[in-house]
């Protein structure tokens, strides 16, 4: 899938009480040392009417030990709980992360957020417009009080994962949620923004064009002005004219800034990551990574990120360059639907891990 595709697949797609249900059995049988083996579970919980479907992922561990346990939030578009956009996007995010902190020894709670997988829409499939910002923060937050009450879960080293978007939206929830976690880490971090960052993309994706010869130096420009006047425009209120810009990215504008989006965008270009991120509780253990070969969120968008948890006086690992990366935690040039983390990426998230790290 080319890079153009991808951006406007993914940026096209921005909308569209706990009960354990059970598991598979494997935990229920200790070994000759009480030492169980590790288990998947699907789990759900209810939130403003809707249930969300989720998979808790248990280590391998002693009988009755409590584990740090980790809320992992997918990014933008319809992502599912493994981090997909099926069938077109299956590089597996969450589920590979899950592997990851699983071999340290923290258990994870992954979930179909709306629009995605067994959730769906829930309350929202017959206006799915009235969805906003604000009702993924409170999904999520649900899904950590879910986390929260797993008999394996240590409510004393309680965290949260997030990827792209789920970066931001760990953020959100981190100041919500009681008891607040103790660390976060923050995966190629949406740091800008909402329409910041689609002004960007859209003018490297012009840039190619130019570059391709696609487009004469003056067709550049012109379409580079148009993005930005139609964001300005959405902005403000105003009509929002996409005449002259070409017509791939005209029609991704149009339908971002159309009545089925339009509730949402609003209220995600809202927020500035930067705020979000002082309110984080002193102390919180944090880690941010960017990759060099991350087009997404390239490096260069981040500092005003990292100021702003050394403003909350955050703790731990704090940004981690991930040398040749891109957004999905790959070595540049890398199939998007490649199921592996790189060793960088995978180092990133063992330093997060060290303080509850098992021996």
């Amino acid at each position: 899938m080319t890079w153009r595709s991808r951006v406007l697949a993914a940026l096209a797609a921005l909308i569209a009480t706990t009960t354990v249900g059970a598991g598979t059995g494997a935990a229920e049988t200790t070994g000759s040392r009480g030492f169980l083996p590790a288990v998947d579970r699907e789990v759900q919980f209810d939130v403003d009417g809707t249930t969300t479907y989720a998979t808790v992922h248990v280590p391998a561990h002693r009988a009755g030990h409590r584990m740090a346990a980790a809320l992992l939030l997918p990014g933008s578009g319809p992502t599912d709980r493994d981090g997909n956009q099926p069938p077109v996007l299956t590089p597996s995010t969450l589920a590979l992360i899950t592997d990851a902190l699983g071999g340290d020894g923290v258990m994870t709670l992954r979930f179909d957020k709306y629009g995605t997988g067994q959730t769906g829409l829930g309350q929202y499939r017959g206006n799915p417009g009235r969805i906003d910002m604000a009702a993924f923060t409170r999904q999520a937050a649900a899904a950590y009080g879910a986390l929260r009450e797993q008999p394996e879960a240590d409510p004393h080293a309680l965290l949260i994962v997030g990827h792209s978007e789920g970066a931001l939206r760990a953020l959100l929830v981190a100041p919500i949620v009681r008891p607040e976690p103790v660390g976060l880490a923050l995966l190629a971090p949406q740091d800008q923004r909402l329409l910041d960052t689609l002004d960007r993309q859209l003018a490297a994706l012009i840039d190619q064009d130019v570059a391709a010869g696609r487009l004469t130096e003056a067709q550049g420009e012109a379409n580079r002005n148009g993005i930005s006047r139609a964001i300005a425009d959405f902005r403000a209120g105003r009509p929002v004219d996409t005449s002259g810009i070409v017509p791939t990215i005209a029609t991704l504008l149009n339908s971002l800034f159309g009545p089925l989006n339009t509730r949402y965008i609003r209220t995600d270009d809202a927020v500035y990551p930067p705020d979000a991120a002082r309110k984080l509780h002193p102390g919180t253990r944090v880690t941010v990574t960017c990759g060099t070969a991350d087009t997404n969120v390239p490096c260069w968008t981040t500092p005003p990120l990292v100021s702003a948890l050394a403003d909350a006086h955050t703790s731990g690992p704090g940004l981690k360059i991930l040398p040749d990366l891109d957004h999905f935690l790959h070595p540049a040039g890398t199939p998007a639907n490649d199921k592996t983390l790189a060793p960088a990426a995978l180092q990133a998230l063992h330093d997060f891990t060290r303080p509850w790290r098992r021996d």
